[in-house]
C-alpha cells in the first residue's frame, strides 16, 4: 500500500471512528434526563416513602425528561440526611425535595444547595424557610391534629387515658400536629379523656414497639395510643396484640391501609387516617420541576399547576397543603389495602 492509499485509509477510519462516537453521544443525549430531581426521605425502608417514590416516578414519566433519584439515610437523623444532601450537591442535581428529620438542623444544608443553583423544596415534614423555596404539607396541619383526637375518641370512647407515640422529637410535622392536638383536646367534649404521656419511637419499628410496651407498663389504665406516624402506628398495634390488650387499648393515628389491614381486622385499630402518599410524592416532584424550570417561583400567592392534582396554591411562609386526610376502618380497609 503506497502513502496515498495509507493516508486515505487512515482518514476513512478516522471518519468512521468519529461517526461511531457521535452516534453514541447522540444516543446518550437522547436518552439522558433533562432534569434530575432528588426525592430525599427521612429514612429508607419505610412503606409510606416507598409509596411516595412511586408517585414521584409517575410524575417524572408524565412530565418527560425527568430522572427521580429516590434516596435517604439508613438512620432517621438530621446528620444522616445532611450527608445524603451533601452528596446530591456534589452530583449537581437540579432539584432536591426533602422530608426533613429536623426543621432547623437542615436549614443550612438547604441554603447551601440553593446557593449552588439547586432548587430546594420540603414536603411532608418541612425545613425552616431560609433553607427551601417552598414547603408542601400533606394536609392542613390543624385538620390533621384535630382529626387524630377525634379518631381517638371514636375508638376508645369519651373517657380514659391515652398517650402519643410520635416519630422523632424534632420532626417538624409531628410537632405541629401535636400542637394542634392540644388545641382540639382542650375542648369540653374531651374533658374526660386524659392525655398522660408523649413518647418518641424515632420512626424505627423496634424502638416504637418498645415505647408502646413502656406505655403499657407506666400507665396500666391506658385505653388509647395516637401514633401520627406510619411506622409507629403499626408498632403500637402489634404491641397491643402481642400483650393481649385488644379491646382494652385502641390504636389510631396516621398509617398505610396495606400495613394496617391486619390490625383493623384484629380490633387493635378501629379507625385511622392518611393522605395518599403516592399523590404526595407525585406533587413533590411535579412542584420541584415547575420551580426548577423557572416557570414558577414557589412564592406566596402562586397557584402552580401540578398535573392530575390540579393546582396547588402557596400561602403564608411559602407553605402549601395538598389534601384532607382520609379515614380508614373495617368498611373500606380491604379496598384501599390493595392500592397502597
Amino acid at each position: 500500500m503506497n502513502n496515498v492509499e495509507t493516508l486515505y485509509m487512515e482518514e476513512k477510519m478516522k471518519k468512521l471512528f468519529l461517526g461511531i462516537i457521535s452516534s453514541i453521544l447522540f444516543a446518550f443525549s437522547a436518552n439522558a434526563a433533562d432534569m434530575r430531581i432528588a426525592l430525599v426521605v427521612k429514612g429508607l425502608g419505610i412503606g409510606f416513602f416507598e409509596a411516595a417514590a412511586e408517585g414521584g416516578e409517575e410524575a417524572a414519566k408524565e412530565i418527560g425528561g425527568v430522572e427521580v433519584i429516590y434516596t435517604g439515610p439508613a438512620t432517621t437523623t438530621a446528620e444522616a440526611q445532611i450527608e445524603v444532601i451533601n452528596s446530591l450537591i456534589a452530583q449537581k442535581v437540579d432539584a432536591i425535595a426533602i422530608s426533613a428529620n429536623d426543621r432547623d438542623a437542615l436549614a443550612s444544608i438547604g441554603k447551601k444547595a440553593m446557593d449552588r443553583g439547586i432548587t430546594v423544596i420540603s414536603w411532608d415534614s418541612g425545613i425552616a424557610e431560609e433553607g427551601r423555596v417552598m414547603n408542601l404539607d400533606p394536609s392542613n396541619t390543624a385538620l390533621i391534629g384535630s382529626s387524630n383526637i377525634k379518631w381517638m375518641k371514636n375508638s376508645m370512647g369519651d373517657e380514659g387515658e391515652f398517650a402519643i407515640l410520635s416519630a422523632t422529637s424534632q420532626a417538624t410535622n409531628q410537632n405541629a400536629w401535636i400542637e394542634e392536638m392540644k388545641k382540639e383536646h382542650a375542648k369540653p367534649e374531651y374533658s374526660k379523656m386524659k392525655w398522660v404521656d408523649t413518647v418518641y419511637g424515632d420512626d424505627l419499628f423496634d424502638k416504637s414497639y418498645q415505647e408502646a410496651l413502656g406505655l403499657f407498663k407506666k400507665h396500666p389504665n391506658l385505653k388509647g395510643i395516637i401514633a401520627p406516624t406510619s411506622v409507629g402506628i403499626v408498632a403500637a398495634a402489634k404491641a397491643v396484640e402481642d400483650q393481649g390488650l385488644v379491646g382494652k387499648v385502641f390504636v389510631t393515628g396516621l398509617g398505610l391501609p396495606s400495613e394496617m389491614k391486619a390490625h383493623v381486622k384484629s380490633g387493635a385499630a378501629i379507625q385511622f387516617g392518611i393522605w395518599n402518599p403516592i399523590d404526595l410524592g407525585y406533587s413533590a416532584v411535579y412542584l420541584s420541576h415547575q420551580i426548577a424550570t423557572g416557570a414558577y417561583t414557589g412564592q406566596e400567592g402562586e397557584c402552580i399547576p401540578t398535573g392530575r392534582m390540579g393546582e396547588i396554591c402557596i400561602g403564608a411562609g411559602n407553605n402549601a397543603a395538598m389534601a384532607d386526610p382520609f379515614i380508614f376502618d373495617a368498611s373500606n380497609i380491604d379496598k384501599f389495602a390493595e392500592i397502597f
